[in-house]
């Protein structure tokens, strides 16, 4: 009994601690750029991500967050990335409480990107 009772205790205090979203979803998503012409740098927070077209992993965030594409002799172009409420902090409600919702909102797991698909037209300078 004794046994039973501190394995539900345990298992209480994982799950209440427990943030599904950020487990279950991660705190990155993998997005894809493209741009005309090809070659442009993707830089996200003032690095380097990738080259078009290319895929890069981008941490969520509660803050706006802006990728830039530059290339030699054409104008840089800002993007603003979209997001949306991510469906799987619901199980946090149920499960993990406040605290793992709070966890959630901390890495930025609350949101998800979408789309996952940014195509830009570069302008020549």
């Amino acid at each position: 009994m004794k046994r039973t009772l501190s394995l539900v205790l345990g298992l209480s205090i994982v799950l209440s601690t427990t943030s599904c979203a950020s487990i279950f979803t991660g705190t990155k998503d993998s997005i894809a750029f493209t741009s005309t012409p090809e070659g442009a740098k993707v830089i996200h927070k003032g690095k380097e991500k990738c080259t078009t077209p290319c895929s890069a992993e981008i941490p969520r965030g509660l803050g706006k967050q802006i990728v830039m594409f530059e290339k030699e002799g054409f104008e840089t172009k800002e993007v603003k990335l979209t997001k949306t409420f991510n469906p799987v902090t619901l199980l946090n409600i149920l499960l993990g409480g406040a605290i793992g919702v709070g966890i959630d909102a901390a890495t930025g797991s609350l949101t998800k990107y979408s789309p996952k698909s940014y195509t830009v037209e570069l302008e020549s300078k």
